[in-house]
Order: C-alpha cells, then sequence, then structure tokens
C-alpha cells in the first residue's frame, strides 16, 4: 500500500460557522488530526485537504506546526526545560486563536 491508495482527508474548517458542527464531526476532526501528526512524525505523507476562508486555515497549520514544535520540544527536553515552557506558551496562543476563528476546539490539551 501507498500513499496513492489512502484515501483523501477532506477537513472543513467552515462546520461551525455554517452552524453543521456536531460530535461526530469533532471526534473526525480530532482523529484527523492525530493521523496528520503522527504522519508528520513518521516522515510519511497522507493525502489532506483543508477547506476553509484564509484565516480558519492559516491558523489550522500554524496551531498544527506549534503542536508538533512543542511535541519535539518536549521528547528532547522534557517538561521542566525552559524550551518546553516556551514552546507549550506558543502552542497555547495558536490553540486559542484557532479556537476563536474556527470555533472549533483543538482536540488536545
Amino acid at each position: 500500500m501507498n500513499d496513492k491508495d489512502l484515501a483523501p482527508i477532506e477537513i472543513d474548517l467552515g462546520t461551525a460557522r455554517r452552524g453543521e458542527l456536531n460530535e461526530s464531526f469533532l471526534a473526525m476532526f480530532g482523529g484527523w488530526v492525530e493521523t496528520l501528526l503522527k504522519s508528520m512524525f513518521s516522515g510519511s505523507t497522507i493525502p489532506v485537504s483543508v477547506r476553509g476562508t484564509k484565516e480558519e486555515v492559516s491558523s489550522f497549520a500554524k496551531v498544527l506546526g506549534k503542536e508538533k514544535k512543542y511535541m519535539e520540544t518536549y521528547k528532547k527536553y522534557g517538561l521542566d526545560d525552559p524550551k518546553t515552557y516556551k514552546n507549550k506558551t506558543a502552542l497555547n496562543k495558536a490553540v486559542k486563536t484557532f479556537e476563536k476563528v474556527t470555533k472549533l476546539k483543538w482536540p488536545f490539551k
């Protein structure tokens, strides 16, 4: 099985804006984010399409990148290192922006 055999992940960040938010979407969203993060750490690629306004997509990309950076720092230096605290603060800011822009809860805390 290769990357071309995978069904593409389609994330629509405008779901809450359009009033279509439900538990099923939130569960899938959490799974999609987890899958994307695993892919980022493993170096594999998966087909993904992210829809939404420019601001929604940008905030999603930023928070995903900050989540990865925080996890890398945590793994390398541990929880008590100043670098880890700094990256956690940056992640928290990105999460707040994402949640404000999309009206979606970031699935990891």
